[in-house]
Protein backbone atom coordinates (compact mmCIF):
# COMPACT_ATOMS: atom_id res chain seq x y z
CA UNK A 1 0.00 0.00 0.00
CA UNK A 2 2.49 2.74 1.07
CA UNK A 3 5.01 1.29 -2.15
CA UNK A 4 1.85 2.41 -4.62
CA UNK A 5 1.14 5.97 -2.98
CA UNK A 6 4.94 6.45 -3.24
CA UNK A 7 5.03 5.83 -6.61
CA UNK A 8 1.89 7.58 -7.24
CA UNK A 9 3.37 10.97 -5.06
CA UNK A 10 6.31 10.07 -7.73
CA UNK A 11 4.10 10.35 -10.81
CA UNK A 12 2.56 13.22 -9.58
CA UNK A 13 5.73 15.39 -8.49
CA UNK A 14 7.09 13.98 -12.68
CA UNK A 15 3.67 15.77 -14.19
CA UNK A 16 3.83 18.88 -12.27
CA UNK A 17 7.27 19.26 -13.19
CA UNK A 18 6.98 18.87 -17.12
CA UNK A 19 4.19 21.72 -16.66
CA UNK A 20 7.04 24.28 -14.39
CA UNK A 21 9.35 23.22 -16.93
CA UNK A 22 6.77 24.36 -19.86
CA UNK A 23 6.19 27.67 -17.66
CA UNK A 24 9.79 28.69 -17.48
CA UNK A 25 10.89 27.58 -20.92
CA UNK A 26 7.79 30.17 -22.40
CA UNK A 27 10.39 32.11 -21.57
CA UNK A 28 13.62 31.05 -20.68
CA UNK A 29 16.31 28.41 -22.70
CA UNK A 30 16.91 24.87 -22.20
CA UNK A 31 20.58 25.79 -21.26
CA UNK A 32 18.77 28.42 -18.38
CA UNK A 33 16.51 25.64 -16.79
CA UNK A 34 19.78 23.43 -16.65
CA UNK A 35 21.87 25.57 -14.82
CA UNK A 36 19.23 25.40 -12.19
CA UNK A 37 17.84 21.95 -12.39
CA UNK A 38 20.86 19.98 -12.64
CA UNK A 39 22.75 21.27 -9.81
CA UNK A 40 19.97 21.36 -7.50
CA UNK A 41 19.30 17.61 -7.89
CA UNK A 42 23.10 16.62 -6.35
CA UNK A 43 22.52 18.33 -3.16
CA UNK A 44 19.02 16.80 -2.74
CA UNK A 45 20.26 12.74 -3.65
CA UNK A 46 23.31 13.32 -0.81
CA UNK A 47 20.50 14.94 1.86
CA UNK A 48 18.74 11.45 1.38
CA UNK A 49 21.50 9.52 1.12
CA UNK A 50 22.90 10.50 4.68
CA UNK A 51 19.06 10.54 6.03
CA UNK A 52 19.38 6.53 5.26
CA UNK A 53 22.69 6.04 6.82
CA UNK A 54 24.40 5.27 2.84
CA UNK A 55 26.76 8.76 2.09
CA UNK A 56 29.48 6.20 2.24
CA UNK A 57 28.32 3.69 -0.21
CA UNK A 58 29.42 6.30 -2.36
CA UNK A 59 32.90 5.04 -2.71
CA UNK A 60 31.94 1.01 -2.69
CA UNK A 61 30.44 0.62 -5.57
CA UNK A 62 32.83 -1.03 -8.47
CA UNK A 63 34.31 0.66 -11.08
CA UNK A 64 31.92 -0.96 -13.69
CA UNK A 65 28.90 0.31 -12.04
CA UNK A 66 30.38 3.72 -11.98
CA UNK A 67 30.88 3.66 -15.14
CA UNK A 68 27.10 2.69 -16.00
CA UNK A 69 25.98 5.52 -13.30
CA UNK A 70 28.10 8.12 -15.21
CA UNK A 71 26.94 7.49 -17.83
CA UNK A 72 23.36 7.53 -17.01
CA UNK A 73 23.67 10.18 -15.57
CA UNK A 74 25.08 12.30 -18.69
CA UNK A 75 22.02 10.14 -20.75
CA UNK A 76 19.46 10.93 -18.52
CA UNK A 77 20.24 14.42 -16.84
CA UNK A 78 22.27 16.23 -19.61
CA UNK A 79 21.11 14.55 -22.71
CA UNK A 80 18.00 13.64 -21.92
CA UNK A 81 16.72 16.97 -19.95
CA UNK A 82 18.12 19.08 -22.52
CA UNK A 83 16.14 17.55 -25.41
CA UNK A 84 12.97 17.37 -23.15
CA UNK A 85 13.19 21.15 -22.20
CA UNK A 86 13.66 22.09 -26.44
CA UNK A 87 10.74 19.40 -27.17
CA UNK A 88 8.41 20.90 -24.63
CA UNK A 89 9.19 24.48 -25.81
CA UNK A 90 8.37 23.32 -29.07
CA UNK A 91 4.90 22.35 -28.65
CA UNK A 92 3.92 21.70 -25.01
CA UNK A 93 3.79 18.67 -22.44
CA UNK A 94 0.77 17.26 -24.07
CA UNK A 95 1.93 16.38 -27.36
CA UNK A 96 5.43 15.82 -26.25
CA UNK A 97 4.17 13.00 -23.51
CA UNK A 98 2.76 10.01 -26.24
CA UNK A 99 6.33 10.81 -27.88
CA UNK A 100 8.25 10.46 -25.02
CA UNK A 101 6.59 6.75 -23.94
CA UNK A 102 8.95 5.64 -26.78
CA UNK A 103 11.34 5.48 -23.99
CA UNK A 104 9.91 1.98 -22.84
CA UNK A 105 10.39 0.94 -26.21
CA UNK A 106 14.02 1.96 -25.81
CA UNK A 107 14.17 0.35 -22.18
CA UNK A 108 12.50 -2.52 -23.44
CA UNK A 109 14.94 -3.31 -26.13
CA UNK A 110 17.81 -2.49 -23.85
CA UNK A 111 16.67 -5.20 -21.31
CA UNK A 112 16.37 -7.98 -23.76
CA UNK A 113 20.06 -7.26 -25.01
CA UNK A 114 21.88 -6.76 -21.75
CA UNK A 115 19.59 -7.40 -19.01
CA UNK A 116 17.87 -11.36 -20.33
CA UNK A 117 14.47 -9.11 -20.63
CA UNK A 118 12.14 -11.27 -23.07
CA UNK A 119 9.26 -9.93 -25.71
CA UNK A 120 5.69 -11.15 -25.40
CA UNK A 121 2.61 -11.13 -27.58
CA UNK A 122 1.37 -8.72 -24.51
CA UNK A 123 4.63 -6.13 -25.20
CA UNK A 124 4.44 -6.00 -28.77
CA UNK A 125 -0.04 -5.29 -28.22
CA UNK A 126 2.25 -2.34 -26.17
CA UNK A 127 4.53 -1.04 -28.27
CA UNK A 128 2.06 -1.29 -31.66
CA UNK A 129 -0.46 1.09 -29.09
CA UNK A 130 2.55 3.43 -28.36
CA UNK A 131 2.97 4.26 -32.18
CA UNK A 132 -0.24 4.69 -32.74
CA UNK A 133 -0.51 7.53 -30.32
CA UNK A 134 1.61 10.05 -31.98
CA UNK A 135 -0.17 9.31 -35.07
CA UNK A 136 -3.70 9.97 -33.37
CA UNK A 137 -1.93 13.48 -31.88
CA UNK A 138 -1.37 14.58 -35.77
CA UNK A 139 -4.90 15.05 -36.32
CA UNK A 140 -4.92 17.66 -34.52
CA UNK A 141 -2.41 19.45 -36.75
CA UNK A 142 -4.69 18.41 -39.70
CA UNK A 143 -7.64 19.93 -37.84
CA UNK A 144 -6.24 23.48 -37.61
CA UNK A 145 -5.11 23.32 -41.07
CA UNK A 146 -8.25 26.02 -41.75
CA UNK A 147 -8.92 27.97 -38.18
CA UNK A 148 -11.55 30.81 -37.97
CA UNK A 149 -9.56 32.48 -35.31
CA UNK A 150 -5.68 32.28 -34.62
CA UNK A 151 -4.52 30.10 -32.14
CA UNK A 152 -3.64 31.03 -28.68
CA UNK A 153 -0.65 28.46 -28.89
CA UNK A 154 0.88 27.18 -32.26
CA UNK A 155 3.22 23.77 -32.07
CA UNK A 156 6.50 23.43 -33.60
CA UNK A 157 5.73 19.32 -34.36
CA UNK A 158 9.10 19.16 -36.71
CA UNK A 159 11.33 20.07 -34.07
CA UNK A 160 9.28 19.02 -31.02
CA UNK A 161 8.86 15.41 -32.10
CA UNK A 162 12.50 15.73 -33.23
CA UNK A 163 13.50 16.53 -29.76
CA UNK A 164 10.94 14.18 -27.92
CA UNK A 165 12.21 11.26 -29.77
CA UNK A 166 15.85 12.21 -28.40
CA UNK A 167 14.82 12.82 -24.93
CA UNK A 168 13.38 9.54 -24.97
CA UNK A 169 16.89 8.13 -26.64
CA UNK A 170 18.32 9.77 -23.07
CA UNK A 171 15.68 8.27 -20.68
CA UNK A 172 15.10 5.20 -22.56
CA UNK A 173 18.70 3.89 -22.25
CA UNK A 174 19.54 5.61 -18.68
CA UNK A 175 16.59 3.24 -17.20
CA UNK A 176 18.56 0.17 -18.12
CA UNK A 177 22.34 1.60 -17.71
CA UNK A 178 20.90 2.74 -13.64
CA UNK A 179 19.26 -0.72 -13.06
CA UNK A 180 22.45 -2.56 -13.84
CA UNK A 181 24.38 -0.28 -11.54
CA UNK A 182 21.97 -0.85 -9.00
CA UNK A 183 20.39 -4.66 -10.05
CA UNK A 184 22.28 -5.68 -6.12
CA UNK A 185 22.51 -3.31 -3.54
CA UNK A 186 20.23 -1.72 -1.07
CA UNK A 187 18.04 1.06 -0.96
CA UNK A 188 19.96 3.58 0.16
CA UNK A 189 22.58 2.50 -1.82
CA UNK A 190 20.92 3.23 -4.57
CA UNK A 191 20.32 6.74 -3.68
CA UNK A 192 23.93 6.75 -3.27
CA UNK A 193 23.88 6.10 -6.95
CA UNK A 194 22.28 8.97 -7.44
CA UNK A 195 24.46 11.05 -6.04
CA UNK A 196 26.98 9.49 -8.90
CA UNK A 197 24.53 10.13 -11.58
CA UNK A 198 23.65 13.62 -10.78
CA UNK A 199 27.51 14.36 -9.82
CA UNK A 200 28.86 13.29 -13.25
CA UNK A 201 25.79 15.06 -15.05
CA UNK A 202 26.99 17.95 -12.76
CA UNK A 203 30.69 18.20 -13.40
CA UNK A 204 29.80 17.84 -17.19
CA UNK A 205 27.86 20.25 -17.25
CA UNK A 206 29.93 23.60 -15.40
CA UNK A 207 32.39 24.28 -17.69
CA UNK A 208 29.25 24.68 -20.42
CA UNK A 209 27.94 27.14 -17.56
CA UNK A 210 31.15 29.27 -17.42
CA UNK A 211 31.88 29.33 -21.02
CA UNK A 212 31.31 33.09 -21.69
CA UNK A 213 28.63 33.16 -23.86
CA UNK A 214 26.51 31.15 -22.32
CA UNK A 215 27.27 32.63 -18.93
CA UNK A 216 25.68 35.40 -19.93
CA UNK A 217 22.64 34.19 -21.46
CA UNK A 218 22.35 32.42 -17.91
CA UNK A 219 23.06 35.77 -16.47
CA UNK A 220 20.34 37.24 -18.59
CA UNK A 221 17.54 34.77 -17.17
CA UNK A 222 14.74 36.97 -15.60
CA UNK A 223 13.15 36.05 -11.96
CA UNK A 224 9.93 34.50 -13.13
CA UNK A 225 11.99 32.23 -15.05
CA UNK A 226 14.76 31.61 -12.52
CA UNK A 227 11.49 30.80 -10.43
CA UNK A 228 9.79 27.97 -12.32
CA UNK A 229 12.98 26.29 -13.64
CA UNK A 230 14.11 26.33 -9.60
CA UNK A 231 10.51 24.62 -8.95
CA UNK A 232 10.82 22.19 -11.94
CA UNK A 233 14.85 21.21 -10.11
CA UNK A 234 13.33 20.52 -6.71
CA UNK A 235 10.32 18.52 -7.90
CA UNK A 236 11.96 15.93 -10.51
CA UNK A 237 14.60 15.63 -7.91
CA UNK A 238 11.99 14.58 -5.11
CA UNK A 239 9.89 12.90 -7.37
CA UNK A 240 13.13 10.57 -8.38
CA UNK A 241 13.91 9.81 -4.68
CA UNK A 242 10.54 8.69 -3.92
CA UNK A 243 10.27 6.81 -6.85
CA UNK A 244 13.47 5.01 -5.41
CA UNK A 245 11.92 4.85 -2.18
CA UNK A 246 8.84 3.26 -3.75
CA UNK A 247 10.85 0.52 -5.74
CA UNK A 248 12.57 -1.11 -2.40
CA UNK A 249 9.15 -1.78 -0.66
CA UNK A 250 6.88 -2.46 -3.96
CA UNK A 251 7.20 -4.68 -6.77
CA UNK A 252 7.97 -3.06 -10.46
CA UNK A 253 5.09 -4.94 -11.21
CA UNK A 254 3.08 -2.24 -8.95
CA UNK A 255 5.54 0.53 -9.61
CA UNK A 256 5.96 0.96 -13.05
CA UNK A 257 1.72 0.84 -13.79
CA UNK A 258 1.06 4.03 -11.44
CA UNK A 259 4.26 5.44 -12.64
CA UNK A 260 2.65 5.65 -16.28
CA UNK A 261 0.26 8.08 -14.87
CA UNK A 262 2.93 11.01 -14.93
CA UNK A 263 0.80 11.47 -18.23
CA UNK A 264 -2.17 11.81 -16.76
CA UNK A 265 -0.53 14.50 -14.08
CA UNK A 266 0.69 16.14 -16.58
CA UNK A 267 -2.48 17.48 -18.11
CA UNK A 268 -3.66 18.23 -14.75
CA UNK A 269 -1.33 20.13 -14.12
CA UNK A 270 -0.84 21.54 -17.78
CA UNK A 271 -3.97 22.61 -17.48
CA UNK A 272 -3.79 24.97 -14.44
CA UNK A 273 -0.37 26.17 -15.44
CA UNK A 274 -0.55 26.44 -19.12
CA UNK A 275 -3.65 26.21 -20.58
CA UNK A 276 -3.21 28.83 -22.81
CA UNK A 277 0.39 27.37 -24.28
CA UNK A 278 -0.45 23.75 -24.60
CA UNK A 279 -2.93 21.74 -27.00
CA UNK A 280 -5.97 20.49 -25.31
CA UNK A 281 -7.93 19.22 -28.65
CA UNK A 282 -9.35 15.98 -28.69
CA UNK A 283 -7.26 14.32 -31.07
CA UNK A 284 -4.43 15.15 -28.52
CA UNK A 285 -6.25 13.71 -25.66
CA UNK A 286 -7.25 10.53 -27.35
CA UNK A 287 -3.60 10.04 -28.75
CA UNK A 288 -2.60 10.58 -25.33
CA UNK A 289 -4.79 7.77 -24.18
CA UNK A 290 -3.68 5.53 -27.05
CA UNK A 291 -0.05 6.11 -25.70
CA UNK A 292 -0.88 5.84 -22.29
CA UNK A 293 -2.68 2.62 -22.86
CA UNK A 294 0.61 1.09 -24.41
CA UNK A 295 2.74 2.05 -21.98
CA UNK A 296 0.43 0.31 -19.28
CA UNK A 297 0.29 -3.18 -21.36
CA UNK A 298 4.12 -2.75 -21.64
CA UNK A 299 4.53 -3.15 -17.69
CA UNK A 300 1.54 -6.27 -17.54
CA UNK A 301 3.00 -9.45 -16.58
CA UNK A 302 1.53 -12.26 -19.32
CA UNK A 303 1.05 -14.53 -15.67
CA UNK A 304 -1.05 -11.39 -14.25
CA UNK A 305 -3.09 -11.46 -17.54
CA UNK A 306 -3.37 -14.93 -17.30
CA UNK A 307 -4.79 -15.33 -13.57
CA UNK A 308 -7.12 -12.49 -13.70
CA UNK A 309 -8.57 -12.62 -17.19
CA UNK A 310 -10.73 -15.88 -18.32
CA UNK A 311 -9.12 -16.40 -21.67
CA UNK A 312 -9.99 -19.60 -24.35
CA UNK A 313 -6.61 -22.50 -23.52
CA UNK A 314 -5.55 -21.19 -27.70
CA UNK A 315 -4.73 -17.24 -26.34
CA UNK A 316 -3.47 -18.75 -23.00
CA UNK A 317 -1.01 -20.55 -25.39
CA UNK A 318 -0.49 -17.35 -27.65
CA UNK A 319 0.28 -15.02 -24.76
CA UNK A 320 2.74 -17.35 -23.46
CA UNK A 321 5.54 -17.44 -26.23
CA UNK A 322 8.29 -15.38 -25.58
CA UNK A 323 11.01 -13.80 -27.70
CA UNK A 324 14.27 -14.49 -27.46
Amino acid sequence: MLGGILALLAAALFGLNNAATRRGVLTGTALQGMSISVPVGLPLFFIAALATGSAADIFHFPASSVLLLVTAGVAHFIWGRFCNYQALQSMGGNLVGPVQQVSLLISLALAIIFLGEVLTPLRIIGIILIFIGPLVMLRSRKAQVEPKATPKFEPNYARGFTFAALSALGYGSSAVLIRGAVIDVSFGASLAGGVIAYGAATLVLLPVLFYPRFTREILSMNRATAKWFTLSGFVVCTSQILRFMALTIAPVAVVAPIQQTTTIWRMIFGWFLNRDHEDFSSWVLAGIGVSLLGALTLTLSTEFVITNVPLPDLLISIARWQWP
